[in-house]
């Protein structure tokens, strides 16, 4: 997945969880890519918000994933970018 820009890797989980296609393997890699990342820092607000939605969306249980997207977040000086 080191291939995958960030918007690819969140579109990617987006399209699956849109089109109710549950695929265990492809979420696991995903979510298990992203939260393995040193930095987030190249990561738009709408890539993390789509990855995000669709993990919750496909119903695929990524704690790790959600809790590097929230220290993320949090850690940011200011949320303007997320209108």
């Amino acid at each position: 997945l080191d291939s995958f820009d960030p918007q690819a890797l969140s579109n990617t989980a987006w399209a699956f969880a849109t089109a109710g296609v549950l695929h265990p393997e492809l979420f696991k890699k995903i979510g298990g890519h992203v939260a393995g990342l040193s930095c987030l820092g190249s990561f738009k607000p709408q890539d993390l918000s789509n990855a995000a939605w669709a993990f919750a969306t496909a119903g695929v249980s990524r704690p790790e994933l959600f809790r590097k997207i929230g220290d993320h977040v949090a850690g940011l000086d200011s949320l303007d970018s997320f209108k």
